[in-house]
């Protein structure tokens, strides 16, 4: 998984809806050099904006375009303004990953993929007492595929990041100080 640091790659932060993707990858962003967020759920805001609708299969992720789309967009973004790419997404379904990591290793990209893994009981009462967008059903209704992932692939294809007891700073500190080989990151 040691990917060294490239001034060109990305680092995929994956973990359940409500783990802390977003917040600890602006964080990350902060701490690596030439980085920027591309969050990959836009591009599948951008095909539910299809009109007429695409068929609906209850997540855009399930949509063919929208995985080389992702690879896609990364690299166009990568080869335009090069630095680091830090992605949070939620990506639960094994071969979506593989064909996503597939694509960006297909154009010489370099990827590091990392998990926010919190147990379940903290994960629900941290959805449920969500203070910024209250209780999510639809947050809800992942925790338990995320934790079939964890178990059967997912733990295995990236870095874990236990945030059971960590915020989103000390989660973006060991994130970056792995990319960067162990070095300090930059604040």
């Amino acid at each position: 998984m040691g990917t060294r640091y490239s001034p060109r790659m990305i680092v995929w932060i994956n973990g359940t809806h409500g783990v802390g993707k977003t917040t600890t990858s602006r964080l990350v962003q902060e701490r690596l050099p030439d980085a920027r967020v591309l969050d990959a759920e836009k591009v599948g805001e951008t095909l539910m904006d299809v009109s007429p609708s695409l068929p609906w299969t209850g997540n855009f992720q399930d949509w063919d375009p929208w995985r080389p789309l992702v690879v896609e967009t990364a690299r166009r973004v990568l080869d335009f303004a090069g630095g680091t790419l830090v992605m949070p997404m939620t990506v639960l379904v094994e071969p979506y990953w593989r064909e996503i990591r597939g694509g960006l290793e297909a154009h010489g990209i370099p990827i590091r993929h990392f998990v926010l893994h919190t147990d379940a009981e903290t994960l629900r009462h941290r959805i449920v007492h969500d203070a910024v967008t209250g209780p999510s059903p639809f947050r809800l209704g992942y925790v338990d595929r995320y934790g079939e992932a964890a178990r059967t692939w997912l733990h295995a294809e990236a870095e874990v990041v236990d945030t059971t007891t960590i915020g989103p700073a000390e989660a973006a500190d060991r994130i970056a100080a792995s990319v960067l080989g162990g070095a300090v990151p930059r604040r």
